[in-house]
C-alpha cells in the first residue's frame, strides 16, 4: 500500500491505517527502537506508542515522507523511554556508545544558555552532512541518528565492520575539524 493511501486512511480515521502502517513500516520502526532500547518488550511498546502518536497527529499533520517521519517519531519516543527507564545507568542499548563516540567532536552539556549555540551547531552539522559523500552520510546518520550497531551496518552495506569504523572515525574527525573552524567546538 502506498503512503498516500495510508495517509488518506489516517485522515478518514479508519482502523485499517494502523494495520497498513504496521505492515509497511513495522520492521523499520522496530529496528530503530531496538537499537536504542536493547530490550524487545520496550521496543515493542515504543513502536505501539509510535502508532498511537501517528494516529493522534495525522491529521492535521501530513508527513511528506511517511517512513522518515515514523522513524524520527520512533527514535524520539525510544530516547524518551530510555531516559525514563534510566537505562543509561544499566548500560543498555546502543545509544550510550553512540553518544560517547560523538562526544569527541561535539560539545555537550545541558546548559540553557547554550540554546542558541545548539541551533547554530545543528545548522552546521546539517550543512556538513549535506557536503558528505552518500556512503559517509548514510553511515553517519544510521550510526549516530538511528543508533544502528556496526554489525548491522556491515550486514546492510556489505562493508566490513573495520571499514565502517574507519569511515565513521574519519567522518567524526572531519566534523570535529569543521566545527573547530567555525569555533563551535
Amino acid at each position: 500500500m502506498d503512503d498516500e493511501l495510508i495517509l488518506s486512511l489516517f485522515e478518514r480515521r479508519e482502523d485499517a491505517a494502523l494495520s497498513a502502517v504496521a505492515a509497511k513500516y513495522g520492521r523499520l520502526c522496530s529496528r530503530v527502537a531496538r537499537n536504542i532500547l536493547a530490550d524487545d518488550r520496550d521496543a515493542e511498546e515504543c513502536v505501539n506508542d509510535t502508532w498511537l502518536h501517528a494516529w493522534n497527529a495525522i491529521p492535521p499533520e501530513k508527513p511528506h515522507r511517511l517512513s522518515v517521519w515514523l522513524a524520527r517519531l520512533t527514535r524520539n519516543l525510544a530516547v524518551s523511554r530510555l531516559r525514563g527507564l534510566h537505562s543509561l545507568k544499566r548500560g543498555g542499548g546502543e545509544l550510550p556508545l553512540v553518544l560517547d563516540e560523538l562526544s569527541e567532536c561535539i560539545p555537550g552539556g545541558a546548559d540553557p544558555q547554550r540554546e542558541l549555540e545548539g541551533r547554530e551547531l545543528a545548522e552546521r552539522i546539517n550543512a556538513f552532512l549535506a557536503g558528505l559523500r552518500a556512503e559517509e552520510r548514510d553511515l553517519f546518520l544510521a550510526r549516530y541518528y538511528f543508533a544502528a550497531p556496526t554489525a548491522e551496518l556491515a550486514e546492510r552495506t556489505g562493508l566490513s565492520p573495520g571499514r565502517i569504523n574507519t569511515v565513521l572515525s574519519r567522518t567524526r574527525k572531519k566534523l570535529e575539524r569543521c566545527l573547530k573552524e567555525e569555533a563551535l567546538c
